[in-house]
C-alpha cells in the first residue's frame, strides 16, 4: 500500500522493482501463451530480433484472455492480450501497448497488492502530451525495426471503428484512459505521410 500512495515519487529503478514483481505476479495468475501456440508463435514472430528499448530489455508475452487490450511496464515486459491479437492483423497486432488492465484481468488482480500496483500503473490516466510523445517514440520504434510506417495509424483507426460498432463495450473501456484516438491516428498517418515522401526523396 505505501509503494502505490508514494507512486508519484518513484524513480526509474523503483519503477523497474514494483514493475518486475508486478508482472510476475500477473504472469502466474493469468494463463500465459506458451511460443508452440498460435498466439505464442505469432507474437514470437512479430517481435523476432526486437531485444531492448533504448538499453531496456524486453520480454513479450500473450494473455489468453478476452479483454481487449495491452500493457508495457517499467522493467521492459509488454503483455498483449488475446483479444486484441485477435482483432488486429500482423501489421499492428503487437504494437500499440494500449497501457490498461481491463475486465476479467483486472478483478482478478484486485485480489492482492500486487494486483494494486498493477492498477495503479496500468489505470493511469495520460495527457494528450503524454500519448503524443508516447506515440512519437513509437513510430521512431517502429520503424527503426522495419515495421510499416502507416501500422500505428491503422491499428488506432481501427480500434476505433470498433468503438463505435458492434464491439464498443469491449473495446470502448481502453479509450477511458487514451484520449483522442481520433486526432492521434489522423497525426500517426501524417508522420507515416512525411516518412514516406522522405525516404523517397532520398532514393
Amino acid at each position: 500500500g505505501k509503494d502505490v500512495a508514494k507512486a508519484v515519487t518513484l524513480n526509474d529503478e523503483e519503477i523497474a522493482r514494483l514493475s518486475r514483481e508486478s508482472v510476475e505476479w500477473m504472469d502466474a495468475n493469468n494463463p500465459v501463451a506458451a511460443d508452440s501456440t498460435t498466439y505464442g508463435a505469432r507474437l514470437k514472430r512479430l517481435t523476432e530480433g526486437i531485444t531492448d528499448a533504448d538499453g531496456l530489455p524486453l520480454n513479450f508475452k500473450v494473455y489468453l484472455v478476452t479483454d481487449v487490450n495491452a500493457f508495457a511496464c517499467g522493467d521492459g515486459s509488454i503483455r498483449v492480450f488475446a483479444a486484441l491479437m485477435d482483432l488486429m492483423d500482423d501489421a499492428s497486432a503487437a504494437r500499440n501497448a494500449a497501457g490498461a488492465a481491463e475486465g476479467s484481468a483486472l478483478a482478478r488482480l484486485s485480489e492482492s497488492q500486487l494486483g494494486k500496483v498493477v492498477a495503479a500503473f496500468t489505470d493511469a490516466q495520460f495527457s494528450q502530451k503524454q500519448e503524443y510523445e508516447a506515440d512519437e517514440h513509437g513510430f521512431e520504434f517502429c520503424v527503426k525495426h522495419g515495421f510499416d510506417p502507416y501500422g500505428m495509424a491503422n491499428s488506432l483507426n481501427k480500434l476505433v471503428e470498433l468503438s463505435k460498432g458492434a464491439k464498443a463495450s469491449t473495446v470502448q473501456k481502453m479509450f477511458s484512459s487514451h484520449p483522442d484516438s481520433e486526432k492521434r491516428a489522423a497525426r500517426m498517418k501524417e508522420k507515416a505521410d512525411a516518412y514516406m515522401a522522405a525516404q523517397r526523396q532520398n532514393r
